[in-house]
């Protein structure tokens, strides 16, 4: 049964529709106003003495909460308020969040999330999102039947076991989707009725979990294999037959499986891995950005990317798109980009290498001539043979970046560009702080969790924080609006060049290659204009778009079409 219905009246006042007893609209975060129900909302749904007397206004509320938020000194526990607050007041929250989303993000999402995913069954409090497990599996079309949302348009799903850089969390992953649902609102104005979170759980590894008595998560090791596979089929199966217009973005998945998922599954429902194509996105982005700042090109750039897994190797395929679309060919771009992963380079004749590093693994022959002091080059040796000029951390390994490596690359570029992007803050590969000394000032950074600001000999360094929030939201926005058949390279790249383009020249001056986190609903909505007339150029948009603009053409369609966290009238239906 639906809770309630969104509808719009005779003189175009949109309002929502129930009949549920009024105690109940106090307990469903969609639609509880708490201290700011209408007096005619008190009348028709009785909540007289079940509310205070005073009707505040929105901007009351805000005051009280933030006040409230802004008491907890621990980050973990303005997290924590934070989701206690969604859970009781949807708009109330992203009103909150609005007006003080810089401040906030990395509460709600990357660092603070990681300490909340890790103790998320010590903490849960309140049941938000589907879990599929292992043992409800057999009864997923009931439980798709059954969402208790009436419009589910966008999910976020993870099976958990590449959370940020901490990997394996089994239950507690559902946070980290929770977190992105919240960015889809925040940022691009995704309806927080259409969106929905999704843990599934087939198990963990990790025997702290397994045997800790307060885990919520199934208790046994993962599935693995065939086993595995067909848990994922029957759940996209089961989105087919039940929310066949659903965008799905994985989350979280681990190395192989991450790309196995979405190869598998991409052409037959719309979905994307924010993990390899937001991240590849979002840092295309930013050297994007970077090499205008310098005025050069992106083509013009040798690349190491220091971790090959889903992350890694997603931005190397993004980066490879973007030399692509400057015009360098299939080999003469391969040959620009090296990956390094735990076992060393990745080379094409490595026994063992996983299926999805071959595309980009380079080839032996082109090390002929290196100077090397082993048959395995080392970090320094790769950027001093390869003449490194750009050196992306995704490996998940602190300090990994040293004096000497930097030094090393500044002898091949006199403004080098380095992007420590691990998450979260402990595993970056090397601070901002150290990156200008050992740069003498001259490196442009973004790193991928944030960084205070650096003051080197007299000048004031802003660091920006490489963050997929900058992408996903906006692509995602943009794939509903034009019900895009599916995800492109060519989306992609249009969505990498619109955040690079809404960069300021100030900006730039600053040290920063990403906009401010202030700008984002901005950005979102230039990506996902971009995303949508991409979709309608390549044939792939199935909504009608065009006939459906008004004056002020595609930006004013999005603008319309972006959610906006206000109280609507919420009235009895008419018999």
């Amino acid at each position: 049964m639906k809770q309630y219905e969104y509808k719009v009246d005779n003189q175009g006042q949109a309002y929502l529709e129930t009949d549920l007893p009024g105690l109940m609209l106090t307990r469903l975060p969609l639609l509880n106003k708490s201290t700011a129900f209408s007096l005619e909302e008190r009348d028709d749904f009785e909540l007289w003495g079940i509310v205070p007397p005073h009707m505040s206004t929105l901007e009351e509320q805000i005051t009280r909460v933030y006040n409230a938020y802004s008491s907890h000194k621990d980050d973990l526990n303005k997290h924590i308020y934070l989701r206690l607050l969604q859970d009781r007041n949807e708009v109330l929250f992203y009103a909150l969040l609005e007006r003080h989303l810089e401040e906030m993000m990395p509460i709600i999402y990357t660092p603070t999330v990681g300490k909340a995913v890790e103790e998320f069954s010590n903490l849960y409090r309140f049941p938000r999102g589907l879990v599929v497990s292992t043992e409800n599996i057999h009864r997923l079309d009931k439980l798709l039947e059954n969402v208790p949302y009436p419009y589910v348009k966008l999910i976020v799903a993870t099976d958990a076991e590449g959370i940020l850089g901490i990997g394996d969390q089994g239950f507690g992953g559902i946070a980290i989707c929770i977190g992105k649902l919240s960015l889809y609102t925040a940022a691009a104005g995704v309806d927080p009725a259409l969106t929905l979170p999704v843990q599934l759980d087939v198990g963990t590894n990790r025997e702290d979990l397994l045997n800790n008595p307060l885990y919520l998560g199934v208790r046994h090791e993962r599935l693995v294999g065939d086993a595995y596979y067909d848990f994922i089929e029957r759940f996209v199966t089961g989105l087919k037959k039940y929310h066949p217009n659903t965008l799905l973005q994985w989350e979280d998945f681990s190395r192989q499986k991450a790309f196995d998922v979405l190869e598998r599954h991409q052409d037959e429902i719309l979905s994307f891995n924010d993990d390899i194509q937001g991240t590849g996105a979002t840092v295309v982005a930013g050297l994007l950005a970077a090499s205008r700042k310098h005025g050069r090109k992106l083509s013009e750039e040798v690349f190491l990317l220091y971790g090959a897994g889903a992350g890694g190797v997603g931005v190397a395929r993004q980066i490879y798109a973007a030399l692509r679309d400057e015009g360098l060919s299939e080999q003469e771009a391969k040959a620009r980009i090296f990956m390094m992963d735990p076992f060393g380079l990745v080379l094409s004749d490595r026994v063992g290498l996983e299926s999805f590093k071959q595309s980009l693994a380079q080839d032996p022959a082109a090390l002929a001539n290196w100077q090397l002091n082993s048959t395995s080059p080392s970090l320094l040796e790769v950027i001093t043979n390869a003449k490194v000029t750009v050196l992306l951390g995704l490996s998940g390994q602190a300090g990994a970046f040293s004096e000497v490596v930097i030094t090393a690359l500044c002898a091949n570029s006199p403004k080098p560009i380095i992007f420590p992007l691990s998450n979260p803050t402990a595993n970056c590969e090397a601070t901002p702080q150290d990156l200008l000394l050992w740069s003498k000032g001259q490196a442009t950074i973004a790193t991928g969790s944030p960084f205070a600001d650096v003051n080197y000999e007299g000048k004031r360094y802003s660091i920006s924080q490489g963050n997929n929030a900058f992408i996903f939201p906006g692509l995602g926005l943009g794939l509903m609006l034009s019900g895009a058949s599916k995800v492109s390279p060519e989306m992609l790249t249009a969505a990498s060049k619109a955040l690079a383009d809404n960069v300021s020249e100030g900006r730039l001056d600053q040290g920063c290659v990403f906009p401010r986190v202030s700008q984002i609903r901005e950005v979102s909505k230039q990506v996902a204009i971009k995303v949508i007339e991409a979709a309608i150029s390549q044939g792939m948009a199935r909504l009608q778009v065009e006939s459906s603009l008004e004056e002020g053409g595609l930006e004013a369609f999005v603008e319309k079409r972006m959610w906006k966290p206000v109280y609507l009238p919420i009235r009895r239906p008419k018999f």
